[in-house]
């Protein structure tokens, strides 16, 4: 392997590693100010007093199987309580991709969630990211939770990247294209209310 083959691969396994370090960072930053901030936000109640078994939640995390060997990983902590609706929905999600000719990563606050059955389709607002054009715009996600071998798509699917999608309403994504390689989510289903 000639010297510059080398100082390249160096290099590119030194942008994996501090993207990963960066996202672990991020992510235990994220978990540390929320435990400081404490039960509730103005909004809403969010400690286990205001939970219940039965509220409608997408939660948990996965890696994307992907054949190209990047590392695509998605996580969720999202949900409402069962006497709210869907726009109550709160949480956080995350996501990052990191590959051999593109990588980046992305966080933000929920705005909605809907379950039916095992499937799940939640939206959010991106908070933080090194994505150029991306902080502020609205994401979606779908996740079908099949107990093994759960299945995932997002809202920008059809487009370049999730900078792309202009104007999306809330609670919009894809169908559930991309297999979980490992990890896996969790969906309560939403039984609404009566009229």
């Amino acid at each position: 392997m000639n010297r510059s083959v080398r100082t390249r691969t160096t290099a590119r396994r030194r942008r994996v590693l501090a993207l990963s370090a960066a996202a672990l960072l991020t992510a235990g930053a994220a978990a540390s100010s929320a435990l400081a901030a404490g039960p509730e936000d103005a909004a809403h109640p969010v400690g286990a007093a205001g939970r219940s078994a039965e509220d409608p939640r997408l939660t948990g995390s996965a890696k994307l199987r992907r054949s190209d060997g990047d590392d695509v990983r998605f996580s969720f902590d999202a949900r409402f309580r069962k006497d709210e609706t869907p726009f109550e929905a709160r949480g956080t999600f995350a996501f990052r991709h990191v590959g051999a000719t593109e990588s980046g990563w992305a966080k933000g606050r929920i705005d909605c969630l809907v379950t039916g059955g095992k499937v799940a389709v939640t939206s959010g607002i991106v908070t933080e990211t090194d994505i150029p054009g991306l902080k502020g715009k609205r994401v979606g996600f779908s996740v079908h939770d099949r107990g093994r071998n759960d299945r995932l798509g997002y809202s920008w699917a059809a487009t370049a990247g999730p900078w792309e999608t202009k104007d999306l309403p809330k609670c919009v994504s894809s169908a559930p294209f991309e297999t979980v390689e490992s990890g896996g989510f969790t969906v309560v289903p939403w039984e609404r209310p009566e009229s």
